[in-house]
């Protein structure tokens, strides 16, 4: 911890009683460490002038299935108009039960998760047990709160956070925006640069109750459609072998694909696109089709 841990001595900061958020430890003995700190530091640049050629990590999708959630997203991060980094990771493990993925300026957002990581699991180290997954949610929004600063100045970072709820045994989803409100999404959500057409492809292929090995498809196309429309978006790299990162999370815990298991699935998105570039399409419902009268 920097001025805490000095010759070997922990000083009277870490051993202090306090409270078990991380982030309020950092508060009182390393505010420099926090969220939206380099907004307050000298000779940091006007609000509105930060970032344009700082690398920006774009879209990620979520959406929960049968027995859990899923979440995915692209390798590519941008500066400007060039692509800065072709394999960037933008989705992370949160805890055993939650992942959270970033969009915007990947520097600011590696941070904001590794914070968030350390955060959840000082709480469970001191308290015993884990938050529930609306408290994680909380957690999350007060950091990107933290981070304002930043974002007047063009640090954006917008997470998208999922989890499995072991209350109530399903997946859930959370979007939150620049200022640090949180909304909890239904289905599906997307966020970055690309999402607007992610979202047109998820709610056109998504269905209740899919099966994992679906949901994982589906979560493909998406990010397919995403990079045919965003250039900032990146599609799958066969080439490279650079392939969407994708969490799934159930009663089991995180599991992050192999990237073999993501090549798979990759792979079989692109051969069906060669052949259909649009992508799937849609069924109508059974009851659309009899009340039609087809």
């Amino acid at each position: 911890m920097g001025a805490d841990y000095l010759g070997g001595q922990f000083t009277a900061a870490c051993l202090s009683v306090g409270t078990s958020s991380f982030a309020d430890f950092l508060a009182t003995s390393a505010p420099d460490l926090l969220p939206g700190a380099i907004s307050a530091r000298p000779g940091a640049p006007p609000a509105g002038q930060a970032g344009p050629d700082l690398p920006h990590g774009t879209t990620i999708v979520a959406m929960d299935f049968r027995g859990g959630v899923i979440m995915a997203g692209d390798r590519r991060s941008t500066a400007g108009s060039m692509i800065a980094q072709r394999d960037i990771e933008k989705v992370f493990r949160s805890d055993d039960f939650s992942c959270v993925g970033i969009s915007g300026v990947a520097g600011v957002g590696l941070d904001l998760v590794r914070l968030f990581q350390l955060e959840l699991e000082h709480y469970e180290k001191l308290e015993g047990r884990t938050l529930s997954l609306d408290g994680k949610a909380n957690r999350l929004a007060a950091f990107v709160r933290g981070n304002l600063g930043g974002a007047l100045q063009g640090l954006v970072v917008v997470p998208l956070f999922a989890g499995y709820d072991e209350d109530t045994g399903k997946g859930r989803i959370f979007s939150y925006d620049v200022a640090g409100g949180r909304y909890e999404e239904r289905r599906y959500h997307a966020i970055g640069s690309g999402s607007l057409f992610a979202r047109g492809s998820l709610k056109k292929l998504y269905t209740e109750d899919m099966a994992e090995a679906d949901a994982i498809t589906v979560s493909m196309h998406a990010l397919y459609d995403a990079a045919d429309d965003d250039s900032a978006t990146g599609g799958p790299d066969l080439t490279r072998r650079i392939y969407p990162v994708v969490a799934v999370i159930t009663a089991d815990g995180f599991r992050r694909l192999t990237d073999d298991e993501a090549g798979e699935y990759a792979q079989a998105v692109v051969t069906e696109r060669m052949a259909s570039p649009g992508g799937p399409i849609a069924p109508l419902r059974q009851d659309s089709a009899s009340n039609s009268g087809t």
